[in-house]
């Protein structure tokens, strides 16, 4: 059986017809409402993408999914996608492991480069590093994945010497 879900970057759009827009604040909490009508009808996953402009609502995907796996049953939370390149991987792995926490075993991270790089200067990379980083950030995603404690020489991350990564998925 196909698998239904729906994504979302929380859009900032006009209202049809009205020429009135929800506050970022209100389309928040709407996006949690939708994760709960979506688990309730029975779809498979409900993902959240971020942006970091004024059109879109959600820069931090992970506090919203947070929020939604709290009243759920069934219904799989992943990021639509986490822009590795320009994140922290160890706190990204330790935010997604407690939604999987919140949602007994549901939550998952899509990861992907970006397809618009407002979030680079924002968080002081070089977009030069483009490639570079997302391949040596997916490497440590895959790394904290799978061991509790970390040995990894960094190039333009940070280098971890013999440290645990908590809390682990469920």
């Amino acid at each position: 059986m196909v698998e239904l879900g729906i994504s979302t970057f929380g859009e900032i759009t006009e209202l049809e017809g009205t020429g009135q827009t929800y506050s970022h604040a209100e389309r928040i909490r709407q996006l949690v409402a939708e994760i709960e009508l979506a688990d309730k009808v029975g779809l498979d996953v409900y993902g959240i993408g971020e942006h970091h402009r004024a059109d879109f609502a959600v820069s931090a995907p992970e506090i919203v999914l947070a929020a939604g796996a709290v009243n759920i049953k069934k219904i799989r939370l992943t990021s639509a996608v986490s822009i590795l390149s320009s994140m922290d991987l160890i706190r990204l792995f330790q935010q997604y492991a407690t939604i999987d926490a919140l949602s007994n075993g549901r939550s998952e991270i899509m990861a992907g480069r970006g397809s618009f790089t407002e979030s680079f200067p924002l968080f002081g990379y070089d977009l030069k590093d483009y490639d570079s980083l997302f391949d040596e950030k997916l490497d440590l995603l895959q790394l904290v994945n799978e061991k509790t404690k970390l040995d990894w020489q960094g190039r333009l991350t940070q280098t971890i010497a013999g440290k645990e990564v908590y809390p682990r998925p469920v």
